[in-house]
């Protein structure tokens, strides 16, 4: 029964997404907005990132009035991708592996051009608590979620587009991020080419990208590269096993999802590194118990920060999912916890019509249908949990 439910959940939704061609609303895509274009606040770091809170926190969708477009999102079609290639991995359909490669196809004609390598972007004007990144700015979130798709798409496929342009992202990474912290035994990768900002998460989905790449190709210089930005990174977890968002004291906060990346980045260079050593064993094992211990209620509730209860964010649960559906070899109770996670939000975020909302506020609920944030996330989360559920049935 539970099968059907998880198999039934994951073609509507995939269905749902395919209809409306994988495009949608963002929570952060306000800056396209027509209105605001047309106004002298487009100017203003302080506009951008009042209107920016305002359409994200919003209970109501204010985009529609707004003149705010549904556009395609790269790091949305990488997760689609992923979604997909992970649904042909379990039910080794033609239709699932044509999807996976239309996918893997769509993310490839989204490159940006003129760097130095392969490279992906937003489709918004975004502005940041640290920086402000026009619309088009390749940055390393969805340029290393690209590569992670491209590079499995390799494994599943051996096709070579896929593999070249996952190595052209490294020289993407090498030459155009740049590197904040450099030492012989540390480096920190920026978040674009245009910032100085040292952020742990989006490092080291850069230093997942050289050491997937590495394992590949069996280049040294990635293999090393990627070793020192993991090392940067264990060695400024906080004593309860956290991670702050960055090091810099504006960024102090710790949330569920970056959390998420972090521990799952560690394991997947551990991976590639063939890493045995105990110091990045033992950070993962650390910040693994935090983030399961303060992160989740007994029935499944997915807390946004590990100190407050609301809101329950379906971004958050999802990438709880992908994680605990990978770092199994820490836990053998991780993929009952994912299990309750997404039976809870099933229940508690999902639409009669397939959809998934964004978030669960305390006095209501938040039903604005994100493609990147809540659609494309939950379509991934679904396909890899019910992957290893079956993996492990046939164990």
């Amino acid at each position: 029964m539970h099968d059907s439910i998880l198999e039934q959940a994951f073609d509507d939704l995939f269905q749902w997404c395919r209809r409306r061609e994988f495009a949608g609303y963002d929570p952060f895509d306000a800056l396209n907005s027509r209105v605001f274009q047309a106004t002298p606040l487009r100017h203003s770091r302080a506009g951008r990132l009042i209107l920016t809170q305002l359409l994200k926190r919003s209970p109501l969708n204010l985009r529609p009035l707004a003149f705010v477009p549904r556009q395609k999102n790269a790091k949305g079609i990488a997760l689609f991708a992923l979604a997909a290639l992970s649904n042909y991995r379990r039910t080794t359909t033609n239709d699932a592996g044509k999807d996976a490669r239309e996918l893997l196809g769509a993310l490839l004609r989204m490159r940006i051009q003129n760097y130095s390598g392969a490279a992906w972007g937003y489709n918004f004007d975004w502005q940041s608590r640290n920086f402000f990144a026009p619309q088009g700015t390749p940055t390393i979130v969805p340029t290393a979620f690209a590569a992670r798709a491209l590079i499995e798409g390799y494994k599943i496929f051996s096709d070579e587009r896929y593999l070249q342009a996952a190595r052209s992202s490294c020289d993407f990474i090498l030459r155009d991020l740049k590197r904040t912290v450099e030492s012989d035994e540390e480096v920190c990768f920026s978040y674009s080419p245009s910032d100085e900002t040292k952020i742990f998460n989006a490092s080291l989905l850069a230093a997942e990208t050289l050491a997937g790449v590495s394992a590949l190709t069996g280049e040294t210089e990635l293999y090393d590269l990627a070793d020192r930005a993991a090392r940067y990174v264990v060695r400024r977890q906080r004593d309860d096993g956290s991670w702050a968002y960055g090091e810099q004291t504006n960024q102090s906060w710790t949330d569920n999802f970056h959390t998420a990346y972090v521990l799952l980045s560690l394991s997947r260079i551990r991976e590639s590194c063939n890493r045995t050593d105990d110091d990045l064993h033992q950070a993962l094992q650390r910040g693994y118990s935090f983030w399961r211990e303060r992160f989740f209620l007994a029935d499944g509730w997915p807390k946004y920060y590990h100190d407050t209860l609301y809101p329950a964010d379906a971004h958050a649960a999802a990438s709880a999912i992908v994680t605990l559906a990978e770092l199994q070899p820490l836990d053998t109770g991780a993929l009952p916890l994912a299990e309750q996670i997404t039976f809870w939000t099933i229940r508690n975020l999902r639409d009669s019509q397939g959809f998934f909302y964004y978030q669960r506020r305390r006095f209501y609920t938040v039903r604005t249908r994100f493609m990147r944030w809540t659609q494309a996330w939950i379509l991934y989360a679904l396909a890899r949990f019910l992957e290893e559920k079956g993996r492990n049935a046939n164990c």
